[in-house]
């Protein structure tokens, strides 16, 4: 096995910069847990196709190795085989019934303590939780301490004893550019609680070992992933934190986790309140909505909409004059500093494009999107940067000096790029989302989508199931029970279209009000919650075990837990049933920066928030919907 791995650490760095062009941080958590030598093997999350291993390699702490699992077949050809090796590769024999034969590159990696990254659940998917987590890491992991055991002469000094690492890794938003990533690391694990009975002659015995370890496994991935039991859960509690966090950078990524996971729990709580259903269904029109336009509520948040943009008031010339004088000072500010941007932008243009290209190639499957852009985008750069080279390279005659010349200039042309895009990137979006804004309050109310047409834009977009992912394991979960609409809730239901169907996407301008009517709505229902459960005594909310041991809460030891064997023969992992209280929740949510205050407030532009009618009392303000508990700014009643 090679020492250098020359095409492993080449590789690895054309991927660094990939990433940071990609990502605007990747935040690693926990790498003091990452051992700095000996055996490990580290098996990771995998939810985002070849982003995954990217980040995990590059990322890594100490910048070791990671030896990968690839088919034993591949290296049949000596080229293939040396390439392989060098880029960090190890074979498995997969048809091998022989386990020690199967894992014999593993064994020879760990003998010489190296690490070998896993990823178990075996395949990248996009589902609202963990799914599947497979044996191989585990039958690995005993498989080769028991045979160092038989084999001590054939063992470095000090890798006798194998530890296995957990990585999850998270993204804020998987597909998007300059989103972010979070890499964790858990605690070491060792493997001695489980090998005595993995070694044991006993009938199924090392099988028994081997689930038990994997549960194990799989319940420290699932403790800092975000979890939820459906979409819809997940996709109201992303929403709830979007309007609770208005701002994306003012989040800490470090507690990202914990904060979704807590909001996913408050809305996995089956009859929280009386009217959650009614809010759950705010949250998602809201972001079914955002879907269908391409806008965030951070953008919307970020607009000064002032009451002078009003068409249906009447405003002195002036002052409407003065409020659109603003929008024109911020788009002409743009232009001011596009100058300064314009070169870097023109160069990366087509690997701009290309990647997008690259994303429309799998719109189904939102775990490949983000490859894609990368892949794309990068195949275009390594394009564009070597003749930019060789183009400065040759005004400056292909002298040794114009080389380096020609060199540095690409070097600190790709920064600087890479330093002003976010700050364009945002101030871009802002612009082009007001006048979008701009004109769709302005224009006609009847062009505006009619209810029936809407309809289908207020139901969140379900990515398709995944054919590799075991679905055994999805059912055999705890099952969170749904929410149960009241008659009068169960009328004002959206219709339920299928989820196959590809929607179109319709003119922004035609669903501006309908989205800041949303807005309104789904702050103002967020709001009702969280008066509710302020006043609420003794009232508990459902929690994931990890949380309500951490934070004060309770867990219900004595219920059916750990591994149960599924009617289709699958054992899988059943979770305890945990509570914590719904104040302790709040103060944690408030204390960790979230705006539950500023949700009662008065939201700037909701005057545009009329129906399609025209009808204006439709404005916010409106009590109309009975289902919602309104909380008026100043007051402490909860009116009906």
């Amino acid at each position: 096995m090679p020492n250098a791995y020359f095409l492993h650490r080449f590789l690895r760095q054309i991927a660094a910069w990939a990433l940071v062009s990609f990502f605007t941080e990747i935040r690693i958590i926990g790498g003091e847990n990452v051992p700095r030598n000996g055996p490990i093997i580290v098996i990771a999350t995998h939810h985002n196709m070849m982003i995954d291993p990217a980040i995990l390699s590059t990322m890594f702490p100490y910048h070791r190795i990671l030896h990968f699992w690839a088919k034993a077949s591949l290296f049949a050809n000596p080229i293939a085989d040396y390439v392989l090796r060098s880029a960090g590769n190890i074979p498995v024999d997969r048809k091998a019934k022989d386990r020690k034969k199967l894992f014999l590159g593993t064994f020879d990696a760990l003998s010489h303590g190296h690490a070998v990254a896993v990823f178990p659940e075996g395949t990248s998917y996009t589902e609202p939780r963990i799914v599947q987590v497979k044996d191989g890491a585990a039958w690995a992991a005993l498989e080769y301490a028991k045979w160092a055991r038989e084999h001590p002469d054939r063992v470095m000094p000090g890798a006798e004893n194998v530890r296995i690492v957990t990585a999850a890794i998270v993204y804020t938003n998987k597909t998007k550019y300059r989103s972010n990533a979070i890499m964790e690391f858990g605690p070491p694990m060792s493997i001695d609680p489980y090998l005595e009975q993995f070694m044991s002659i006993e009938e199924g015995a090392p099988r028994s070992a081997v689930k038990r370890l994997t549960a194990a496994l799989e319940q420290k991935l699932i403790e800092t992933t975000v979890n939820a039991p459906d979409w819809d859960t997940l996709y109201a509690a992303r929403m709830a934190r979007d309007l609770l966090w208005d701002n994306e950078k003012s989040i800490n990524l470090d507690e990202f986790v914990i904060i979704s996971q807590t909001l996913v729990d408050l809305f996995s709580t089956p009859d929280l309140v009386p009217n959650f259903t009614a809010i759950r269904r705010h949250l998602l029109t809201y972001y079914s909505l955002l879907q269908s336009t391409h806008l965030t509520n951070s953008v919307l948040s970020s607009l000064p909409l002032p009451e002078t943009l009003d068409p249906h008031r009447t405003i002195p010339l002036p002052s409407r004059l003065f409020t659109l004088t603003l929008l024109i000072r911020d788009t002409l500010a743009l232009l001011v500093r596009l100058p300064f941007f314009l070169g870097p932008l023109l160069l990366h243009s087509p690997a701009y494009l290309f990647a997008r290209f690259g994303a429309r190639l799998a719109e189904d499957e939102e775990e490949t999107q983000a490859q894609n852009k990368v892949v794309f985008g990068l195949l275009l750069l390594l394009l564009i940067y070597p003749a930019v080279f060789f183009f400065v390279w040759a005004f400056l005659r292909y002298t040794t000096f114009g080389a380096v010349i020609a060199a540095a200039m690409v070097v600190l042309f790709a920064m600087y790029h890479t330093k002003l895009v976010n700050a364009n990137y945002e101030r871009a979006k802002r612009l082009v989302s007001a006048w979008r804004i701009l004109v769709g309050v302005w224009m006609p109310k009847r062009w505006d989508l009619s209810s029936t047409v809407l309809a289908q834009y207020t139901v969140p977009h379900v990515p398709p199931e995944n054919e590799w992912v075991d679905r055994s394991k999805v059912k055999a979960r705890r099952a969170t029970p749904t929410p149960t609409p009241s008659p009068s809730e169960a009328e004002q239901l959206p219709p339920q279209l299928p989820t196959a169907r590809k929607r179109r996407r319709p003119p922004t301008r035609r669903l501006i009000r309908h989205v800041l009517r949303a807005r309104v709505e789904a702050a103002k229902a967020l709001a009702s919650l969280f008066a509710q459960l302020d006043k609420a005594e003794g009232k508990r909310v459902r929690a994931s075990a990890h949380l309500a041991r951490a934070y004060g809460g309770v867990v219900e030891e004595n219920t059916d837990t750990g591994l149960v064997d599924t009617a289709e023969g699958v054992e899988a992992l059943l979770e305890p049933v945990a509570w914590r209280s719904a104040r302790e929740v709040v103060a944690f949510l408030r204390q960790r920066g979230a705006r539950i205050a500023a949700l009662e407030d008065r939201i700037e532009g909701d005057w545009a928030a009329l129906s399609s009618e025209g009808d204006s009392d439709a404005a916010v303000g409106s009590e109309r919907d009975e289902d919602v508990v309104w909380v008026a700014p100043g007051q402490s009643e909860l009116h009906h």
